[in-house]
């Protein structure tokens, strides 16, 4: 039996990102995470400005991607692609990207 990994911070943010428009529900279903979770997420998402929230209607509330956030977006993906991350590895993605390191290695080391 083999156990899932757990998703970096920086592929549940991918996943809320690539859905460009949502309300709260569709997007804790399709980024499969709580509530908590949720809110935590689009409360600094909404802090460094890559979602907007609309208003639609009352008491209706969607989250929109902004240009910031499709940049964001697209900077992910060309990191995961360099990487070759796929569902299956259990590289710590956030520990590449603030310490630049995969286990005793720099990310340097191994372009090399």
């Amino acid at each position: 039996m083999k156990l899932e990994r757990r998703r970096s911070s920086i592929e549940i943010i991918a996943d809320i990102l690539r859905l460009g428009e949502a309300g709260k529900t569709e997007i804790m279903y399709s980024a499969n995470m709580s509530f908590f979770q949720l809110q935590k997420y689009l409360k600094h998402l909404l802090q460094i400005g890559v979602i907007d929230k609309m208003t639609v209607g009352y008491p209706i509330v969607t989250y929109r991607v902004t240009e910031k956030g499709l940049r964001l977006l697209q900077n992910i993906e060309t990191i995961l692609e360099i990487l070759e991350i796929e569902d299956d590895d259990s590289i710590d993605i956030q520990k590449i990207l603030f310490d630049g390191t995969i286990s005793n290695h720099t990310y340097q080391d191994t372009l090399v």
